[in-house]
């Protein structure tokens, strides 16, 4: 065989499972047909949260008089924010090449499909074809937004979000179809900048996947920030009259119109198999993914499947610990019991963070349980930075005190969750933490206060636990 180990896609997924493999002493090869860092690195994650660092900026200028700061003007420069942005990037993917490289990963530029389960052709830029021998085949080749069947969809100033990252100009009206992580995120965003934001949802919540009363309390916040909210709302067709583009809706109140200038269309991803020939290798997909097992094999010996392109989980800490478990395990070094909880964080003003169930999950599971909730308007840390909306909700087992949930909406609530994180996976008790000192003054207190509640120890709240 040439090679241990062919990884197909270079994301977050491909190539930390590369790296490990290589770091284990496999021989690996990784094919990626545009740019290392898949999605995330290039047309995702990071450019996103380039620009909501830009937003955040701004937020701040707009309340700098509450800190005894006038500025009377500012100007938004959109090439030098789309600049910054993707010298970002580029910086980078140049690190994951030289991780690559010094780690002698083996990485051929083209478009790979499998031939049986020992065999990938590679169809380089040239339209060479390539044939490579391997043991085993990781298949990490993400996911693509996905659009809506309705006239108009495809409309040039109707965008996804990979195009509007490349915006020249900050939209006027931006309608953003979907209130889900990606439509929220653009929402907060482009507010920030100025543009007027309508959210049409087909849902009757936005942040469907969120705990509700996180995303009810975060609702009302947007709201009072000038981002319209239209909920049960469903998309019927896009039209362009002018320059204008009108969204023909019906909701609760029968028919609506929305007219902008631009158009987001995010709507959810769907797993990308195209091209990777699985019809003919007996590999089991759908459209909702290719189907694994818990060491992310599929049903054919030696091809795995990692990240989006499963469907389990569609974010790319979670591609890169499945391609991290799926080396270990075809190295023979897996031993440690599998972590199946993956933090998720929302990029909005606040931020909004979570880990384990929510209080709907606990109550359709029947889980006999208690919440405790810790206000940032009682942390001074928060108070100092002018922050104080949100709160960290902690929820418990009732029999033995077991941290099984933390939602946090907040300030660096990405940043905060990770305690709550190493809590739930890590099946802690009240007891584990509440001897861990937490330095004053910081937001951390916040989750420390709102654990300290489960059982009716908080010093700086009154104790309701429910």
């Amino acid at each position: 065989m040439d090679k241990d180990i062919v990884v197909i896609g270079g994301g977050p997924g491909g190539y930390t499972a590369a790296i490990r493999a290589a770091q284990l002493g496999g021989r690996v090869c990784l094919i990626e047909k545009d740019r290392l860092g898949g999605t995330c690195l290039n047309r995702g994650c990071i450019p996103t949260k380039a620009l909501y660092r830009n937003a955040e900026i701004l937020n701040t200028l707009k309340n700098t008089e509450k800190f005894g700061i006038n500025i009377h003007e500012y100007k938004i420069n959109v090439d030098k924010i789309m600049k910054r942005k993707q010298g970002i990037v580029d910086k980078l993917v140049s690190g994951v090449e030289l991780l690559l490289k010094r780690n002698g990963v083996e990485v051929i530029e083209g478009t790979a499909s499998i031939l049986d389960r020992n065999t990938v052709l590679v169809k380089n830029k040239k339209g060479e074809e390539i044939k490579i021998s391997t043991k085993n085949i990781i298949i990490a080749t993400g996911s693509k937004a996905t659009s809506l069947p309705i006239e108009g969809a495809y409309l040039s100033e109707v965008m996804k979000s990979e195009e509007i990252l490349n915006l020249t100009k900050i939209p006027k009206d931006l309608i953003i179809i979907g209130g889900g992580v990606i439509g929220m995120e653009f929402a907060a965003i482009f507010n920030s900048m100025g543009a007027k934001v309508s959210v049409i949802e087909a849902l009757p919540n936005i942040l469907s996947s969120v705990d509700r009363e996180i995303s009810k309390r975060f609702s009302i916040l947007a709201k009072k920030k000038g981002i319209k909210i239209n909920i049960s709302t469903k998309v019927c067709k896009i039209e362009k009259s002018n320059e204008e583009l009108i969204v023909y809706a019906e909701g609760k109140k029968g028919k609506l119109q929305f007219k902008g200038d631009t158009v987001l269309i995010s709507v959810g991803r769907i797993p990308l198999t195209e091209g990777l020939n699985l019809e003919k290798t007996e590999v089991e997909f759908t459209r909702e993914g290719i189907k694994v097992d818990s060491n992310f094999e599929t049903n054919v010996k030696g091809i795995y499947a990692i990240g989006d392109v499963n469907g389990k989980c569609m974010l790319a800490h979670a591609a890169a610990h499945q391609g991290i478990a799926a080396v270990e395990n075809i190295m023979g070094v897996r031993s440690q019991k599998k972590n199946n909880l993956i933090p998720s964080c929302i990029f909005v003003f606040p931020e909004i963070a979570s880990i384990g169930i929510t209080e709907e999950e606990a109550k359709l599971k029947k889980i006999d349980y208690k919440v405790s909730k810790f206000s940032f308007g009682a942390n001074g840390k928060a108070l100092a930075l002018g922050e104080e909306e949100g709160m960290v909700k902690v929820i418990g087992r009732k029999d033995d005190n077991r941290i099984i949930g933390v939602h946090i909406m907040g300030p660096h609530a990405s940043d905060l969750i990770h305690e709550g994180a190493l809590a739930v996976s890590k099946k802690m008790k009240v007891e584990d933490i509440k001897e861990v000192i937490h330095a004053h003054p910081t937001l951390s207190e916040a989750f420390y206060e709102s654990v300290m509640g489960l059982q009716g120890e908080a010093i700086h709240m009154l104790n309701k636990t429910s």
